[in-house]
């Protein structure tokens, strides 16, 4: 049976004293719920976990297809079909996931409910969100989601990504490509790198005369010893990176006049993809779940919220700690979340993770790089596990880079194969 309720037969129920949270005894009787908000790597993932589980589960997703991230810098570069990064939720329904379409509202901590459009509400025993990111086009000035339309981000994979490319492609051979970084923390701390070195790329093959400049509002970032050896044996004369200490932070842009503003000059653009800095999808901060920072408090053992009980976050939008936003770490904490939740609703104490992560980058289509980590709970964050993990060496042979792109593709092959396969 679907649990879906109207507002007013939620509202009846508790009223005649039928409500679960109004009788802790019916509670105990009826197989508890689990609700996840978000349909992407965190919320698909454990959505499947808990239902191989035997845990009643309901997914809330707004949108019948996923576009996945990963990968689609390859779709800008002009080598992948956005089909390729396209999955949809059959097979979770088949796996005994109850999957509903809905862009969920807000979050009711104390009712326990999740409010859809209309009148409609879920109930859980548990919730888990899964939001994901969205742009704070209130924190660069000049850019909301009018200016994205002409300076696009690409930073959620679908139609910013494949405009981004007919940019690209449409762009005269000698026109400049501005890219803008942010701050961390954002999704995918080496997304904008990878980026960076696919332009390039591309310009060199098909675009010759032009570069591309990224103006970085960092002085450091994830794998930078090893973007940067390859960038200067592959793309010198077509990639050009400004930091921080070299007024590389962006403080203004003009999406009229294709201008991106740094604190010491002005760059035109004949393409401009600006990033802008981001913060937990929307329902979080609706709901309370995000503190200041415009991400969610979590506890690393169980996931569950700081800020709300039973409702645990995951993915992007949490505040990991060491653990960065991937699409791998979102799949590994949804595994554990899974298992917290599970042992949490028999009454027991979650068990305490050890979650890894591991991130590929292309710095050519034939040419990878990685990096990983291994994490645990330590003073009340996730913490790096020391001397775990670590990154491709530097000065591997171009057969070993290509192995790396190799594996790179069937990593991604085999998590949404898991995912949504």
């Amino acid at each position: 049976m679907s649990p879906r309720l109207t507002r007013r037969s939620a509202l009846a129920g508790l009223a005649a004293g039928a409500g679960v949270f109004a009788a802790p005894a019916v509670l105990a009787q009826a197989k508890p719920r689990v609700v996840i908000v978000g349909g992407g790597f965190a919320g698909a993932t454990c959505a499947r976990s808990l239902a191989a589980m035997g845990v009643a589960v309901t997914l809330v997703e707004a949108d019948q297809r996923y576009v996945a991230c990963p990968f689609s810098n390859l779709v800008i570069h002009g080598t992948r079909d956005i089909a390729q990064q396209t999955f949809g939720y059959d097979a979770l329904r088949a796996a005994g996931v109850d999957v509903v379409f809905a862009r969920a509202e807000r979050i009711e901590p104390e009712a326990r409910r999740v409010l859809l459009p209309g009148a409609d509400a879920i109930t859980y025993d548990r919730l888990v969100l899964a939001p994901g990111i969205d742009m704070r086009f209130d924190a660069l000035p000049g850019y909301d989601s009018a200016a994205a339309e002409r300076m696009p981000h690409a930073w959620k994979a679908g139609a910013q990504t494949l405009l981004l490319r007919k940019q690209l492609e449409a762009m005269d051979d000698g026109g400049v490509v501005v890219m803008a970084v942010p701050a961390n923390p954002y999704r995918c701390p080496p997304g904008p790198y990878e980026r960076a070195s696919l332009i390039a790329h591309y310009l060199k093959h098909h675009k010759p005369k032009s570069k591309l400049i990224v103006l970085d509002s960092k002085d450091t970032f994830s794998k930078q010893k090893l973007f940067m050896a390859a960038w200067q044996e592959l793309y010198p004369d077509h990639l050009e990176w400004a930091p921080l200490a070299s007024g590389g932070k962006t403080v203004e842009v003009d999406a009229r006049e294709m201008t991106v503003v740094t604190e010491f000059s002005r760059h035109k653009a004949a393409v401009a993809n600006v990033i802008p800095p981001q913060r937990a999808g929307a329902i979080a901060q609706a709901s309370g779940l995000a503190d200041r920072s415009g991400w969610c408090p979590i506890d690393p053992v169980s996931f569950e919220s700081r800020l709300a009980p039973n409702i645990h976050v995951i993915g992007d939008a949490a505040i990991a700690g060491a653990m960065p936003k991937s699409a791998f770490a979102a799949n590994a904490q949804a595994k554990h979340c899974a298992l917290a939740v599970a042992t949490m609703l028999r009454g027991e104490q979650a068990p305490s993770p050890k979650l890894i992560n591991t991130c590929y980058s292309l710095v050519a289509p034939d040419y990878g790089i990685s990096v990983a980590g291994v994490y645990q709970p330590a003073k009340g964050l996730l913490a790096d596990v020391e001397g775990a993990g670590g990154t491709s060496p530097g000065g591997a042979t171009s057969e070993f880079r290509a192995r790396e792109a190799i594996y790179a593709d069937a990593w991604f092959k085999v998590i949404t194969d898991g995912v949504y396969g």
